[in-house]
């Protein structure tokens, strides 16, 4: 017996800098509704909105969201903050090893 109502979810997908760009270019022209070109194109409405309020950001009319290099960075920071954790963590095992041994 099938579940009732219940849809399978749709396996994650990404797309390209220059397929989103598309996407948002074809909402912005005003042909057709963010509706229609997500049906068009098989995506989810939601992602289509969320791409054209990044583009809206990255163009600085947008909802004042960090725009898509604000993004890369911050993650970039990030990634160097937990490295340079790491490198702490070890530095403080090594002092204690050789505190250990000198005694």
């Amino acid at each position: 017996m099938e579940s009732m109502g219940k849809k399978k979810p749709r396996p994650r997908r990404s797309f390209t800098a220059e397929f989103k760009a598309e996407i948002v270019e074809l909402c912005q022209r005003g042909d057709r509704s963010v509706g229609q070109v997500a049906k068009d194109f098989d995506l989810t409405e939601t992602a289509v909105r969320e791409w054209l309020r990044q583009a809206e950001r990255d163009a600085g009319t947008g909802d004042g969201g960090l725009t898509t290099s604000e993004k890369d960075e911050l993650a970039a920071l990030r990634r160097e903050n937990r490295r340079l954790r790491e490198d702490v963590e070890i530095l403080k095992r090594a002092t204690a090893f050789f505190v250990k041994e000198t005694r």
